[in-house]
């Protein structure tokens, strides 16, 4: 029915900015809504208005749905649309991660699966006294650094590099940084692009590669205009640009029209 499915991708619109800041195609939520949308077909349009769209999803949470999992998630980490509870946002989101642990990484849902143990990794990493979880470090970096290991995912994979840089956390390793960075950066991540680029351009810890390292900050900012990336990583092209040579500067730039195309579709 037209209002089912208008209800799910109002669903997956309100799921965009999370998955699109990963690199994750957009496409790949809008089928997860359309999955959505088949499991509610037949419900009315008094069905699924107001706290009866909360109703709705939960009854797709209870059988295991991915997707209904993350939006109650997020509805009750936000309070956007219910109030405010970590404790059963922490609940949805952990029970994606122990549900599909081992879903493949190709699956459908691996990208929500992904975003979900970032989601719990976050809280151990932070700790949360309103849902009853202390801070663990350990069990967080274990939690993040499966999401960009065996999944594969951009976002987890610039949080790993961001681990390595960390001196109170696995770092400092530039060397294990810049890999991870440049598995985030292939994906079309702009942070990790940028971060990529910053090591490589003054040689943190490794040897510095100026010219390279200034065509994945060209290729960053581009990617980060009208974002809330912009601000850091203009500040790092500027930087980095003002301080190289014009030979230099001006092959990373062809370097960035050649190389960046390939992240268009991102």
């Amino acid at each position: 029915m037209a209002i089912v499915r208008s209800a799910a991708l109002v669903l997956a619109a309100a799921m965009t900015p999370v998955f699109v800041a990963g690199g994750v195609q957009a496409q790949t939520a809008l089928d997860a809504a359309q999955e959505l949308a088949q499991m509610l077909d037949g419900a009315s349009r008094a069905e699924l208005d107001g706290s009866n769209l909360v109703s709705a999803l939960e009854g797709a949470a209870d059988a295991g749905q991915p997707i209904a999992l993350w939006q109650l998630g997020v509805m009750y980490e936000t309070g956007a649309g219910v109030e405010k509870d970590p404790a059963k946002a922490f609940q949805y989101f952990s029970q994606i991660a122990n549900d599909n642990a081992d879903a493949p990484p190709s699956s459908v849902d691996a990208d929500i699966v992904a975003q979900s143990f970032i989601k719990i990794g976050d809280y151990f990493l932070n700790g949360a006294p309103d849902a009853g979880i202390a801070e663990d470090n350990a069990r967080g970096r274990t939690l993040i650094m499966h999401a960009a290991s065996y999944f594969g995912d951009a976002d987890a994979q610039y949080r790993v590099g961001l681990l390595y840089l960390d001196p109170q956390e696995l770092g400092p390793n530039p060397l294990q940084s810049a890999r991870w960075f440049s598995l985030a950066a292939r994906k079309g991540h702009p942070g990790a692009q940028a971060r990529l680029g910053d090591i490589l351009v003054h040689g943190y810890g490794i040897e510095a590669q100026p010219t390279e390292g200034l065509m994945w900050l060209n290729i960053a900012y581009r990617r980060a205009l009208g974002t809330s990336d912009e601000g850091w990583i203009r500040e790092l092209i500027e930087s980095a640009m003002a301080g190289a040579s014009p030979e230099i500067a001006e092959a990373a730039v062809r370097a960035a029209d050649t190389v960046g195309m390939q992240f268009a579709e991102y």
